[in-house]
């Protein structure tokens, strides 16, 4: 009997361990947002983030989005090769960049930098009682480290994908012309005829909601960190592993919503 009711109690303490964290979660993600129309907002803590998030995260999503549509342009060809179907190559190039591979590339990468530094940060803060002592200045931890950072990532998120999709495009373009043969203007033209303005929107969309999901994972990951040094890491790669997962998870439910006939 033991051996049926063990694993039964074991799946039990992990669905109640589960539901628990999600509340959790749930209750941390709306106090923080409830501050954004209860003053005071530190609107240079909010810039701040916002330049660390949009600014300084555009190199490596640059980079990332412009060889992801080279090599996007390549594959196209080569499968597209085996139907005399290579005309086809910029309609899935701008298609697959908009609507999938530019928000998701680009908030994966953003995952690994800003989710790991704002657990880092937070978790810092954390460990060594610097948020007991923002409580003891009468100065509210979750107005004055999270909420800034909520909404600087739901704002600069869809600014670093609209980039990731030119670039994304451009590097396309760029393997097509220069090595797949396409002539530039016909290119261009087939990319702008099948583009639609859904395409972009659903990506922008999908980028916001990316970009909150990052920065609640870091915040939620630093500010619950115990244990020293350890529980910084600890938290650190938590913050990205569950930033991706959630990132891939909700890719999937948003293209239900936009895309399912």
């Amino acid at each position: 009997m033991d051996l049926v009711l063990n694993p039964v109690a074991a799946l039990g303490r992990a669905v109640l361990s589960a539901c628990r964290t999600v509340g959790a979660l749930a209750l941390f993600a709306l106090e923080g947002l409830s501050h954004l129309v209860r003053p005071p907002f530190y609107w240079r803590l909010f810039l701040r983030q916002l330049v660390e998030i949009a600014y300084f995260s555009l190199p490596v999503v640059s980079l990332t989005a412009i060889f992801t549509g080279m090599v996007l342009a390549l594959q196209s060809y080569t499968g597209f090769a085996r139907f005399n179907a290579e005309g086809a190559v910029a309609n899935v190039v701008v298609l697959s960049i908009t609507r999938e591979l530019g928000p998701v590339i680009a908030s994966l990468m953003v995952a690994g930098r800003i989710g790991a530094s704002f657990a880092a940060e937070i978790g810092t803060m954390r460990v060594t009682d610097q948020i007991d002592a923002l409580t003891t200045l009468s100065t509210n931890p979750m107005k004055y480290l999270v909420t800034p950072r909520l909404l600087a990532g739901v704002l600069a998120m869809p600014f670093l994908v609209l980039v990731a999709d030119i670039l994304g495009v451009m590097g396309g373009w760029l393997i097509g012309t220069t090595k797949l043969g396409f002539n530039s203007a016909g290119y261009l033209k087939a990319t702008m005829d099948f583009l639609q303005v859904m395409d972009v929107v659903s990506g922008l969309v999908k980028a916001a909601v990316f970009g909150f999901v990052i920065t609640l994972m870091g915040c939620w990951c630093g500010y619950n960190s115990r244990g020293g040094a350890q529980g910084v890491g600890a938290a650190t790669t938590t913050a990205v592993v569950a930033s991706s997962i959630l990132i891939l998870a909700f890719d999937y439910i948003l293209t239900e919503m936009f895309f399912a006939r």
